[in-house]
């Protein structure tokens, strides 16, 4: 029996070894900063935990029952969805809008899908202070308000009324994320078959029934995937209301009464902002949250999946009540025909 020499046994065991030390940079960069953080803020969040003092006693889930007993908690809550509504279903519209735009033959075609792009690389502090001023009482809006009639006080509403900064800091959401969420629907929409288009023009859908019966069950994947990611990121809203007035205000800079204080800013105020030191309770909040944009996502992912199930179901249905008979084929039918070979 030859023996296998050291050459040999190292080049198998080079095989064996290489492809799990290829992948384990990111296996190890997630464990310190992805694994110990939240193991730790487990830890955090049982006991009674200063930033000056240290870990304290263990109280279990007394945080968590202190956060829960909270009004500020269930208002920034409340501050949340509404900045997320405000932002997130006009960002969603005008994402599919300028993605059906691009998807034509245009000129410069590369030059519009990277301007769309801008406003994403812009950084989030720079946009926060610019829409700040922009909304502010000597800003650009304000005035022009002003002396149109429609806001009488020296001030301005956008930093006092709770509905208004809600609109302003979804706006600010709205500018930064359209682009990015536009270009990945874009990337879908390409890669829809040209084959759909034409057989919807022969049945004569117009450009309006051919994106909603065409364009928009193809991408339906990824249009789920956007409003994932949209909601996922639309709840933890933290950069655009910190520094909608330049942190200046009251109240931890969510305003003086509050009015657009986020989760995510209660939680930086009440762990290292100007109200409390209370990193135990700090940190049940961000758990509670954690749970809570959970639930939310999961909710989501279940109605879009049904809403897409149910479109499906459409096209079979009225076959079967047909009973077999030919019947003039919808727009809505153009993507069975075409993968099935075949045309009525």
């Amino acid at each position: 029996m030859r023996r296998v020499g050291w050459g040999q046994r190292l080049s198998r065991w080079d095989v064996k070894l290489s492809p799990y030390l290829y992948v384990s940079p990111f296996f190890v960069l997630f464990a310190v900063f992805g694994a110990f953080p939240l193991l730790f803020n487990v830890v955090v969040a049982l006991h009674d935990w200063h930033r000056r003092t240290g870990m304290g006693d263990f109280v279990g889930i007394d945080n968590f029952t202190w956060v829960l007993r909270q009004p500020l908690f269930w208002r920034s809550l409340e501050n949340t969805v509404s900045i997320f509504l405000l932002g997130g279903v006009p960002q969603l519209i005008l994402a599919l809008l300028i993605a059906a735009v691009l998807d034509q033959n245009l000129r410069s075609r590369t030059f519009w899908r990277m301007g769309v792009l801008i406003p994403f690389v812009v950084m989030p502090v720079a946009t926060s202070m610019i829409f700040g001023q922009v909304f502010g009482q000597f800003g650009i809006l304000v005035p022009n308000l002003q002396e149109l009639g429609l806001f009488t006080d020296s001030s301005s509403p956008f930093f006092e009324n709770r509905f208004l900064s809600h609109v302003a800091i979804g706006s600010m959401v709205v500018f930064r994320w359209t682009g990015y969420n536009a270009l990945i629907l874009l990337a879908a929409m390409q890669a829809v078959p040209r084959d759909l288009y034409e057989a919807a023009t022969v049945d004569g859908a117009g450009r309006l029934r051919q994106f909603f019966s065409v364009t928009i069950p193809n991408i339906r994947p990824t249009l789920i995937f956007v409003i994932l990611t949209m909601t996922i990121g639309g709840l933890e809203i933290f950069d655009e209301a910190r520094l909608f007035d330049g942190g200046g205000t009251g109240g931890g800079a969510g305003g003086v009464d509050n009015q657009w204080t986020t989760v995510m800013l209660y939680l930086y105020n009440l762990g290292f902002g100007e109200w409390q030191d209370r990193l135990g309770q700090a940190a049940a909040v961000g758990w509670i949250f954690a749970v809570i944009i959970l639930i939310i996502s999961l909710a989501n992912f279940v109605l879009t999946r049904r809403i897409a199930s149910s479109d499906a179901a459409v096209p079979r249905a009225r076959r079967r009540r047909a009973g077999g008979r030919p019947v003039q084929p919808l727009a809505g039918d153009i993507t069975e025909q075409a993968i099935g070979g075949e045309r009525r």
